[in-house]
């Protein structure tokens, strides 16, 4: 089962070597990883994607408070929680596929950031699934190249599944 962990660290040389050698020395593969500063530019904050059953999940997670730099980690997937990512499509479409393309870019609620003559560059923000939809969708029409974010995730306050 994949599991989205959220870990609170702090902004130090090193701690994103040492969690992700945590990871490869025991084998287990990171999905997704994204990392930025909080509110609090001595914290930042992981949002790490994994796969693994609940007893792989307990260890990883017992591993990671065992980190000397790890000041919180939860499991996003045990609480009620939000979890966006973003695409950036580069598409070369054909000329009487360009309205198409628009229309579409506006029905996922994504948007134009840049265009040339023969491409159109369009970000889509939204869970793993309308990501998904949107590259399928887009695929015939000429899909240049696409670069997606991993995922982040914040949990509903005072809410748990």
């Amino acid at each position: 089962m994949r599991h989205t962990i959220s870990v609170l660290v702090e902004n130090k040389f090193g701690v994103l070597s040492r969690i992700s050698g945590l990871f490869s020395g025991r084998g287990y593969n990171i999905e997704s990883l994204s990392v930025n500063e909080t509110i609090d530019p001595k914290v930042s904050v992981m949002t790490i994607v994994t796969t693994g059953d609940d007893s792989i999940i307990e260890q990883i997670t017992k591993q990671l408070n065992k980190l000397i730099d790890v000041i919180k980690v939860v499991d996003m997937t045990e609480l009620d929680h939000v979890e966006r990512e973003m695409v950036l499509i580069k598409i070369a479409p054909k000329q009487e596929d360009k309205a198409e393309v628009l229309r579409l870019t506006e029905i996922f609620r994504g948007r134009v950031v840049d265009s040339s003559q023969k491409t159109y560059t369009i970000e889509i923000t939204g869970d793993e699934k309308k990501i998904a939809a949107m590259v399928e969708i887009l695929k015939p029409m000429g899909i240049k190249e696409f670069v997606r974010t991993g995922k982040i995730a914040i949990a509903r306050e005072g809410l748990k599944k």
